[in-house]
């Protein structure tokens, strides 16, 4: 684990907050009290300096403990932002009229997860959302188009935005041929699995030069900035935003969460 490296003005501005416990450690309260309290030379800068020190040297794991509650802080601070992100942007992660829903469109849980068909973490979660929906009847999983891994995933997701708006009852079984494929997703690698499901070729070049479809990633770039998502996958999970495939045993934990919290969280 890294610690966190104290400047001098770091050490200087701790040093108040240390003082009591370490200049005053071993003293009878009574002496302590009178010690802090009547004690009229000031510290000098250095001599603190060199107390806190000492007591840092002396007491190593002190530095974990720092480091700990600070990631404990941010951390608690990030669920925070995303949840006050999530309320104010519900409709445009849950109920895009241009996302794709696999498992229940109905379902009263929602998971939306943000993914690129060229990101390999993407590809082994998608055996999570297979076991997500298989397993629980009630759940609506949205797929949300995030191409960020260079041109061939831009327009492979081109060819995937085209491909819903002509044939979304085949969707499913497209994503997860493109993704679940072997090799790098491109506008080819794309354009042949919609074929092979049935799709008029030229209908899908037309319906991919609808100036729609970059507007919509742009529309999902910047929802992800607000949910300071930056990379795949990444999921949204009732009032929580979610970063990394994580597994389908935490996903369906944090499922249950937001199922039993309902609409009072």
């Amino acid at each position: 684990m890294r610690l966190p490296i104290l400047s001098r003005a770091g050490r200087a501005s701790i040093a108040v907050a240390l003082l009591a416990s370490v200049s005053l450690v071993g003293m009878p309260a009574t002496v302590a009290a009178q010690e802090a309290t009547t004690s009229s030379a000031p510290l000098d800068r250095k001599e603190v300096e060199l107390i806190v020190r000492d007591y840092l040297l002396a007491n190593p794991e002190i530095m974990l403990e720092v480091q700990q509650a600070l990631e404990t802080k941010q951390k608690e601070e990030q669920r925070l932002a995303g949840a006050g992100a999530i309320s104010g942007a519900k409709d445009e992660i849950f109920r895009s009229p241009y996302d794709a829903v696999i498992g229940n469109p109905d379902g009263k849980v929602t998971i939306v997860e943000f993914y690129d068909y060229n990101c390999g973490y993407c590809k082994r979660a998608i055996e999570d959302m297979r076991a997500l929906t298989k397993g629980d009847p009630d759940l609506r999983y949205v797929l949300k188009e995030f191409p960020i891994l260079g041109p061939d995933s831009q327009k492979a997701h081109v060819v995937s935005a085209a491909f819903h708006k002509l044939m979304p009852e085949k969707y499913g079984e497209f994503h997860s041929q493109l993704l679940g494929g072997q090799g790098r997703a491109t506008e080819d690698s794309a354009v042949k699995i919609a074929l092979s499901l049935g799709a008029d070729e030229a209908a899908l070049r037309e319906a991919m030069k609808d100036p729609k479809i970059p507007e919509v990633f742009n529309s999902t770039y910047e929802l992800a900035t607000k949910l300071s998502i930056s990379g795949t996958p990444s999921y949204v999970i009732g009032n929580e935003v979610v970063f990394g495939a994580l597994g389908h045993e935490v996903l369906a934990e944090k499922i249950e969460a937001a199922r039993a919290c309902g609409t009072a969280c």
